[in-house]
């Protein structure tokens, strides 16, 4: 799971953001993600972690104190990058899920997403576009298909979700 460490402006993101952790948890879904308290990523955590669920964070050791880990997990790995993260995540889960965040959140999708493009991996990607939050990277990635710099197979690897059943039924469609 990929997504914000803070909860954005509107309040829908985080509302979104629990009740995906609760229908997650509620239907057998563990999550891996970053390990955070705070953010989106706590609000999935604390979702998961209520309804019964298993939560793993994985979290370099220098976002310790900024992203202010999260004491109730079932499973918290530190680890010495970002790199050693990203690595981490993509060996403990079997599906990847982006919800709104900011630059680092882009990161980790994009890196998954390029992964599965070139075969590093079959596991489906995931944006859970919330209130339209993606909704110009979907313009884009059809622009880069119409110049040529992707090719239709490719595109095809984006999964779109709008809400947390339609996540449910692609968790179910690819698992």
């Amino acid at each position: 799971m990929y997504c914000g460490s803070g909860l954005g402006l509107n309040p829908i993101y985080a509302e979104k953001a629990a009740e995906l952790g609760t229908v997650l948890a509620r239907n057998g879904h563990g999550v891996v993600y970053g390990g955070s308290k705070t953010g989106l990523m706590g609000k999935v955590a604390d979702a998961v972690l209520e309804a019964g669920g298993e939560v793993i964070g994985v979290m370099p050791t220098h976002l310790q104190q900024r992203e202010i880990a999260h004491a109730s997990l079932t499973e918290l790995h530190f680890v010495e990058s970002m790199h050693v993260r990203k690595a981490k995540m993509v060996e403990l889960a079997d599906v990847f899920i982006a919800l709104p965040g900011g630059g680092g959140t882009m990161d980790e999708y994009f890196e998954v997403f390029t992964w599965a493009q070139i075969g590093l991996h079959e596991k489906p990607v995931i944006l859970y576009n919330i209130n339209h939050f993606y909704d110009a990277l979907l313009q884009q990635l059809q622009k880069m298909l119409e110049e040529g710099f992707i090719r239709t197979e490719q595109k095809s690897l984006v999964h779109v979700a709008a809400t947390s059943e339609e996540v449910l039924h692609l968790l179910k469609k690819h698992g």
